[in-house]
């Protein structure tokens, strides 16, 4: 069979790999929009510490932490291992009143995912010591099993190693034929016949399916996020820090500090760094870690999040459109679900078992 996968993102990317080590013949369809979420997401795998309380985004969310291993075995076999990934551990910033009850929820749900690793509460003075620009006052959950990765680099491995089991990619704006079933995809002038499409276009899905009468509740959400550098500083090791704000702090191994983002509403698709932004990211990265007040700018970007109805991915078939697979509304939370959302999409573009009750996902919701 053929199945062409419409956008390389992160979950898009993972469709194309599993799908291409599964022997089906792969088209992947890139249009090489700016402000692609992957390109700008920040890398960090830590449901367990997060204050959604949704019991089937947590569900998804952690298959997908734990989706990680697999990935990573199967990408090194390929000969891919620049992928940024490391178990770093990650710090919940939390106030004296509030701790005993975060920690014990957070080891309730560490006790049922071996990837999270040991939970504990741990002094201000320690958690300076893991992350040294911090300045927090009050305790810490330590989580050890917690991840960082770099989204670009792990999208490129898989398209990589996709590639290399007999993938294709093209680049241009894919259009989709269907009537009762699809038919394949119209690539500016050229036509691919499919089986099957996986639609993973991320917050431009909306343009891709309703030219063929499917209404998915997608919107872009803009993210402006800051990269820092502390020169000749070792920060490979340092934990991610998830303070009581929605924002983030995350290092990687070349002196670089990520810090971020910004959740914007209704600002459409302008791929514009703002000067509100700026003073939104820095201004609370500086006020937990005001140690990093004299490291250097390096960049900011921008990505777009598909952000769904709810706080839930979108994902499955669609009932009116034999063979069409929607991947989708990944939101905040796209690099953490995003390889395994884009491998059970390519379960269901073969019509095998997708391993996971899809029914709170339906992508028409």
């Amino acid at each position: 069979m053929r199945v062409v996968v419409v956008g390389s993102g992160i979950a898009g990317a993972a469709a194309s790999y599993e799908l291409a080590r599964a022997r089906v013949d792969v088209v992947l369809v890139d249009s090489l929009t700016p402000g692609r979420a992957t390109s700008a997401g920040a890398g960090i795998v830590c449901p367990w510490s997060s204050r959604v309380d949704d019991p089937d985004w947590y569900r998804i969310a952690v298959a997908g932490a734990e989706y990680y291993q697999e990935l990573l075995a199967a990408l090194t076999a390929d000969g891919e291992t620049e992928l940024g990934y490391r178990r770093v551990g990650s710090l919940r910033l939390v106030s004296d009143v509030e701790a005993e009850d975060a920690l014990r929820r957070v080891a309730a749900r560490a006790a049922q995912s071996p990837m999270a690793g040991e939970v504990e509460l741990i002094s201000a003075g320690r958690a300076r010591e893991l992350f040294p620009p911090l300045e927090h006052n009050g305790p810490a959950i330590h989580i050890s099993g917690a991840a960082r990765l770099d989204g670009r680099l792990v999208r490129d491995a898989m398209r990589r190693a996709a590639v290399q089991h007999g993938a294709r990619i093209i680049n241009g704006t894919a259009t989709i034929v269907a009537d009762s079933a699809v038919r394949g995809v119209q690539v500016d002038d050229v036509f691919i016949g499919a089986d099957a499409v996986i639609a993973a276009a991320g917050a431009w899905s909306p343009q891709l399916l309703e030219p063929i009468g499917v209404q998915v509740r997608v919107t872009p959400q803009r993210g402006q996020i800051v990269h820092l550098r502390l020169p000749g500083v070792d920060t490979a090791n340092w934990p991610v820090v998830l303070p009581r704000s929605r924002h983030y702090l995350l290092a990687f191994d070349d002196s670089r500090v990520v810090v971020g983002a910004t959740r914007e509403d209704g600002v459409g698709f302008d791929h514009r760094v703002t000067a509100g932004g700026m003073a939104e990211v820095l201004g609370e990265a500086l006020s937990v870690a005001p140690g990093l007040a004299g490291a250097t700018h390096v960049e900011t970007r921008i990505g777009f999040r598909p952000m769904g109805p709810d706080v839930r991915p979108m994902l499955g078939t669609v009932a009116q459109v034999a063979g069409l697979v929607v991947v989708n509304g990944l939101g905040a939370s796209g690099l953490t679900m995003g390889p395994y959302a884009g491998s059970v999409a390519a379960r269901l573009a073969r019509q095998v078992d997708p391993g996971i009750d899809l029914a709170p996902y339906d992508p028409l919701r």
